[in-house]
């Protein structure tokens, strides 16, 4: 069966669209306590690979719910006014198909590019769990 649209087109739609960060420029906003850096992958992607010092996790499936003020599943972290909400997964393809469904829910956001793949190479600082 064809598809009428792959995934490959969804996100360059969404890229057409949406605001992008550029690695070194996402660094530079990790200390700033008016970003919060959203990261959306799975948590055995986190586990696995680390992740933002400070970053929020919020699963790819709950986010919609999780930004909407009148859900049942709404996270305050999402209701700060002011703040610049900047999404990543790992490559920049989940965060960049989040982020054109926040846009059309009203929801303003960025992205980053290329996500967490090549964060650490450009010298973003990593957590990773720890064994207790």
């Amino acid at each position: 069966m064809a598809l009428t649209t792959t995934a490959a087109q969804m996100v360059a739609e969404a890229r057409a669209r949406i605001a992008e960060v550029e690695t070194a420029d996402a660094i530079a906003m990790v200390d700033d306590p008016d970003v919060v850096i959203v990261d959306i992958r799975d948590i055995r992607e986190r586990q696995r690979s680390g992740y933002i010092p400070g970053s929020v996790h919020a699963p790819r499936g709950m986010i919609e719910f999780w930004v909407d003020p009148d859900s049942p599943y709404f996270k305050e972290v999402f209701g700060q006014p002011g703040k610049t909400y900047l999404f990543h997964c790992a490559s920049g393809w989940r965060s960049a198909l989040t982020v054109a469904t926040l846009q059309d829910m009203g929801f303003d956001a960025a992205h980053l590019r290329e996500g967490f793949s090549t964060w650490a190479d450009q010298g973003g600082p990593v957590e990773k769990e720890t064994d207790t």
